[in-house]
């Protein structure tokens, strides 16, 4: 078997100014003392084997966003940072790692596994953490140390802009020391009240928030599994555990969920996302298993465990005051409302939250537009579907828009029509009741809707329809429109 051939140095080319020029580079072509910014052709000119691929930035960012979602396992509080960074705020998290030091220790052993090459470090602010990171990686900085530790690095560990970091070299300020020494009224004289922000941002005396990339969840419970599990029944099993110590912190707050997130975190390190909603708040155990369960089968041939998840966590990401079920006398739950709503939460589960609608009331009296579908979810607690007095029949089915008929006769020109024509097929009308008057939506503006007149009509088969005659004759030369609303039963 021939040994493989050893890759030659890469590079990461990308246009800047009119010209290709270094991104990134592996080690191969930092040994070569290639760096970032140079020019491409300069490159190729000192070392014609390096191997040279078109930066992707959507792919970069894809991948940097895939990392932030497994950084979840730490710290909801996850922000990227640029192109090529995260940050971490681990405040109250490190505890349940064993302290500071076995976090960071455990960050970077599983980012190794997983084959990245990362840096990192640990400071009370954001702007010393970044500096610790690109330039002291991997350490820690004790509160009160900030100071100390920026002093012997170079400008740029400020996070300076480039044309700050050039003028303040040409007045010989060539460390983060030589600024933390230096006046701070000449500086921001020449140099802006951004210099003076970055300082005073990375040794804690103005607040930096990191703003997290996903919404934090109010509550949430995990487990950590000694042994990654693939099999959805194992998955499930580990739903209703979490849901069961779930339970008691929503009855503390006196609330339920209408909102949850499973989240399973392989081992390798891609992150799946799986969530579902409710109708109505929802706290009992059973019944959110019963809705992952839906939500798993649906995802069963998507769902991709790899080598499995080693972390399950179980979040509520919108809740809402829970109302206790009233009971009958034998104390059983009064059924109706609640057996729909579950149902309607199983479908949804597995079909999509637009899988099931009911109509609701519009503030329009035009046929077309008084009803509308929505989903089922978000028309709980809407107005209910009027019922219209029995004076005023309606049609039991509506069409979606109004179909324009042809008339051929009219025993008088206001009254109803004695034939027409529809979908290509002639009708013969044989009784006829109306007019009923529906006038225009004068309230609103821009909207042409003129007036209709509504006729139930009878065909010699007995079948009947809703039609009406929208304007009025002599308005038009071409006289008045028909058209089909409806039919009854």
């Amino acid at each position: 078997m021939q040994p493989q051939a050893p890759r030659p140095p890469l590079v990461i080319s990308h246009r800047e100014k009119n010209a290709q020029r270094i991104a990134a580079l592996d080690e191969q072509a930092e040994r070569l003392r290639l760096k970032p910014g140079m020019g491409i052709a300069d490159a190729r000119a000192m070392h014609p084997g390096i191997e040279v691929v078109e930066a992707d930035p959507a792919a970069d960012r894809r991948l940097l966003e895939g990392l932030a979602d497994w950084c979840d396992r730490y710290t909801p509080l996850v922000a990227l940072d640029g192109a090529d960074g995260l940050f971490l705020d681990i405040t109250g998290c490190t505890h349940l790692f064993g302290g500071e030091k076995a976090l960071l220790d455990d960050l970077l052993a599983r980012f190794f596994h997983q084959g990245f090459d990362v840096r990192a470090g640990l400071a009370s602010t954001p702007g010393a953490a970044w500096a610790v990171a690109r330039f002291r990686s991997p350490d820690i900085v004790e509160p009160g140390a900030e100071e100390k530790m920026l002093e012997p690095l170079p400008l740029a560990a400020l996070r300076l802009e480039s044309v700050t970091i050039a003028g303040l070299e040409s007045v010989g300020l060539r460390n983060a020391g030589a600024i933390l020494r230096s006046p701070r009224a000449p500086l921001a004289r020449r140099f802006g009240a951004a210099l003076l922000a970055r300082i005073d941002q990375a040794l804690g005396r103005i607040e930096e928030a990191i703003s997290p990339r996903l919404p934090v969840a109010a509550l949430s419970v995990e487990r950590h599994l000694a042994e990654p599990v693939g099999l959805i029944e194992d998955i499930e099993r580990l739903v209703l555990l979490l849901a069961t110590s779930l339970k008691t912190d929503l009855e503390r707050r006196g609330e339920g969920a209408r909102a949850l997130q499973l989240l399973l975190f392989r081992v390798d390190g891609v992150v799946s996302r799986i969530s579902v909603g409710t109708s109505r708040p929802q706290r009992a155990p059973a019944q959110i298993a019963r809705l992952f369960h839906e939500r798993l089968a649906a995802l069963e041939d998507v769902l991709d465990a790899g080598y499995g998840f080693d972390l399950v966590r179980l979040s509520v990401l919108a809740a809402a005051p829970f109302d206790m079920a009233q009971t009958d006398l034998a104390g059983d739950v009064l059924q109706g409302e609640e057996d729909l709503a579950l149902f309607v939460d199983r479908i949804s589960a597995r079909l999509g939250t637009e899988a099931v609608h009911r109509p609701v009331t519009v503030e329009s009296h035009l046929p077309e537009r008084a009803v509308a579908r929505q989903s089922y979810a978000m028309t709980v607690g809407a107005t209910a579907l009027r019922v219209m007095p029995a004076a005023a029949e309606r049609p039991i089915r509506l069409l979606a828009h109004p179909e324009q008929i042809e008339v051929m006769a009219a025993e008088i020109p206001e009254g109803p029509p004695a034939r027409f024509r529809w979908r290509r097929v002639l009708y013969d009308v044989v009784r006829a009741e109306g007019p009923e008057r529906i006038a225009a939506e004068w309230w609103l503006e821009n909207v042409e809707s003129p007036t209709r007149d509504y006729f139930r009509v009878e065909d010699a088969a007995g079948r009947r329809y809703w039609l009406f005659r929208q304007g009025f004759y002599g308005e038009d030369k071409a006289g008045p429109c028909w058209f089909m609303q409806g039919l009854f039963s």
